[in-house]
């Protein structure tokens, strides 16, 4: 009897304790000034760093086996757990020492994910280090943008000899990507990414169903590429893993630091990926405001459409369409149950749009235009 109190009483002190510091971690990151400061400026580029650093040498993704494990192991609990309530051997201690024991794991990896990356979610960002202010977009300055983006996409193209893009092997573009980078940083220091760790994802050949192009590991500070998309894709989808590597947690933050690296690089190949991938972002931006807002209005819609249909060069809707083709081939019936987990996810880190956070690249893009004068 005295044992059974004790085990029970030292689950209560080590749930208690962890369950204190998720508190006080959950405290701090409502204060985005210090998280700024203190986390994001100072101890995050210490621990990206050096999670990079034992990370980087490893040829696989071993936040890939990780997830894995995880979720082997969470398979296997569960299996015992309805095995030996088939046979009555679950006794209401058990289910208390079993409950009290999964809330403090909850508790750890959440203690554990905020502490290694999960804190940026709470930071001032890009919006304070460059001194952006993320307006609504006008009507205008969306169209402005599309043809801005059109022309870029035009020229770039234009560079390219070939009818067919060229396919630039994985591991060049994740060399080209931190190249890209050490360019940037020549402008904005705090931008300036050490100890390249990105790896292919071992699970590209379910990505169809996951949803993905890339993602970060916050437990072991690597990124991961889908290695089966169009290769154009690529460039872009890098740089903006390696940007949630420096500590831009918010998608359309990420999406904007890695298009500051794309158009850094001097390959016509990664600005070509990351306007293509913008324009999309800018386009859906033109629906939203014209088709889905209060305004409504399908001639108007049907105008700009037709205007950037005729205004893009004949090999970069060439380009476009075999992209669509690719995704529109691999459609799932599972893949939007996936997108709906990962917008909830991303509503409860902050990001109010959900998955359409990523869209939001394009005020930052409007923003920084506006101060700079830069595209």
């Amino acid at each position: 009897m005295r044992q059974k109190t004790t085990l029970s009483g030292q689950i209560w002190v080590k749930l208690g304790v962890i369950f204190f510091i998720a508190l006080i971690i959950s405290i701090y990151s409502y204060f985005p000034v210090q998280v700024e400061m203190i986390y994001s400026n100072g101890l995050y580029p210490a621990i990206g760093t050096t999670l990079r650093i034992f990370t980087r040498w490893i040829p696989f993704s071993i936040g890939d086996v990780l997830y894995i494990w995880a979720a082997v192991s969470l398979c296997i609990s569960l299996v015992k757990m309805v095995l030996r309530v088939l046979r009555k051997q679950f006794s209401r201690e058990r289910w208390v020492h079993w409950l009290l024991g999964f809330a403090g794991k909850v508790c750890w990896v959440y203690v554990i994910f905020k502490l290694l990356w999960g804190l940026n979610y709470n930071r001032l960002g890009i919006e304070y280090q460059l001194k952006l202010t993320k307006n609504a977009c006008t009507k205008e300055e969306v169209l402005q943008l599309a043809d801005i983006l059109i022309d870029s996409m035009n020229a770039c193209r234009k560079r390219i000899a070939d009818t067919a893009l060229p396919v630039q092997p994985i591991d060049t573009i994740f060399r080209k990507a931190f190249r890209s980078y050490q360019n940037l940083s020549l402008q904005y220091d705090f931008l300036n990414y050490r100890n390249r760790s990105v790896k292919r994802s071992l699970f590209t050949p379910v990505a169809d169903y996951l949803n993905f192009t890339g993602y970060y590991n916050p437990f072991t500070g690597e990124a991961q590429v889908r290695t089966d998309v169009p290769s154009i894709l690529l460039p872009y989808v890098t740089c903006h893993e390696m940007a949630h590597q420096l500590g831009y947690a918010n998608e359309s933050e990420a999406n904007f630091v890695g298009y500051l690296a794309a158009v850094s690089s001097k390959d016509v190949f990664f600005r070509y990926s990351v306007y293509l991938d913008l324009f999309s972002y800018t386009q859906g931006e033109e629906i939203r405001l014209f088709l889905l807002g209060k305004e409504n209005n399908f001639h108007s819609f049907d105008s700009i459409m037709k205007h950037n249909r005729a205004a893009l060069d004949t090999l970069v809707k060439k380009d476009r369409k075999e992209i669509r083709a690719f995704f529109l081939k691999r459609n799932n019936k599972f893949s939007p149950a996936v997108s709906s987990l990962y917008d909830q996810y991303l509503k409860l880190n902050k990001q109010k749009e959900g998955i359409n956070s990523y869209n939001e690249v394009v005020a930052w893009l409007i923003s920084y235009r506006k101060k700079y004068g830069l595209l």
